[in-house]
């Protein structure tokens, strides 16, 4: 498949299609060239194309999308997800416990304010 229809499937624009093949982000596996020098991708790319995306909304860095996929052995590309699992689980813990103090403003029970009053309450 094209380019074009890579970005269209993918919703990732070519550019970001080039700036990964610069930055190898995709396996030439994917990538051959067709008789006019066109690069046609496999179809397999579009699934590979969004796991990368999930690594990336999950906060991988490019540059450690680098090492996981093209340089680290597997016991360094083992310890890099390992630590974004705990990093995850910290944003978890911070998470609920924002929660928990958002649901204490509602209540009107945050030291920073006065209590909340609806419309209704007198």
């Amino acid at each position: 498949m094209k380019a074009n229809e890579v970005s269209r499937l993918t919703e990732l624009p070519i550019s970001t299609l080039r700036f990964y093949e610069r930055k190898q982000l995709i396996p030439e596996q994917f990538i051959s060239r067709d008789e006019n020098n066109y690069r046609v991708y496999d179809e397999e790319v579009v699934k590979y194309l969004q796991d990368l995306r999930m690594l990336l909304t999950l906060g991988f860095t490019i540059q450690e999308l680098i090492l996981l996929i093209n340089e680290s052995s597997y016991t360094e590309k083992k310890a890099l997800v390992k630590y974004k699992i705990e990093h995850i689980q910290e944003l978890e813990t911070k998470l609920e416990a924002s929660k928990t103090f958002l649901k204490d403003v509602l209540k009107g029970k945050a030291n920073f304010q006065t209590r909340c009053k609806s419309k209704h309450e007198k």
